[in-house]
């Protein structure tokens, strides 16, 4: 995981940059930690949808502008899928 989050920093090439690369675990779950860090700023995603990160290229270096995260929605959430969604986020610990 490490050897992950550090190419895709490298990819990246901006500076004061933190990747975070997981395994068998659920982002949402370490979002407070990282939170806790007064280094960290900024945090723009925690998924594991696939993903695209916008550099600004300058000649002094680089500047993440955002992320591209995941798909284009295929609907709108039915009653059925926002228990389904809130029950998922309950056993994963995330919503009591």
């Amino acid at each position: 995981m490490t050897d992950i989050a550090a190419r895709n920093a490298l990819r990246i090439g901006a500076g004061h940059l933190l990747v975070v690369i997981m395994e068998n675990a659920y982002p949402i779950n370490v979002m407070h930690g990282l939170k806790a860090v007064a280094e960290i700023t900024h945090i723009y995603c925690a998924t594991s949808n696939p993903l695209k990160v916008i550099v600004l290229r300058e000649e002094g270096g680089a500047s993440i502008l955002g992320v591209i995260d995941g798909l284009s929605p295929a609907g709108v959430e039915s009653e059925a899928d926002r228990k389904e969604r809130r029950d998922f986020l309950r056993k994963i610990g995330y919503k009591k």
